[in-house]
């Protein structure tokens, strides 16, 4: 399974602190324009996402990271909608930057 496999999975799953173990305590997620700066500050903004279902499709590399669209679906105004999640990791694969967008 790769990181990104793991991150899809976590994310859709109910155990939201194996999610957040995949992040660096200093960890940068960009999400609808706002960024949210280490661990405490993205559990606060998951916590706010409602519950979805990912379709990742196959990533690319791209530059420093990892590029991958998704399908996402759920109970949000214009679902489903694709969105491109950019991913750098440090040597461990923990995240160090995720970034989502249209």
């Amino acid at each position: 399974m790769t990181f990104i496999d793991r991150y899809f999975e976590l994310a859709a799953a109910s155990d939201l602190e194996a999610y957040f173990a995949q992040f660096r305590p200093d960890a940068v997620v960009e999400d609808e324009g706002r960024e949210h700066h280490g661990r405490d500050e993205i559990r606060a903004w998951r916590t706010e996402v409602p519950d979805v279902t990912y379709r990742p499709r196959t990533p690319t590399v791209s530059g420093d990271g990892h590029d991958v669209k998704a399908e996402i679906a759920g109970d949000f105004p214009g679902s489903p909608v694709t969105l491109r999640f950019y991913f750098e990791l440090d040597e461990a694969e923990k995240i160090r930057v995720l970034r989502i967008r249209p």
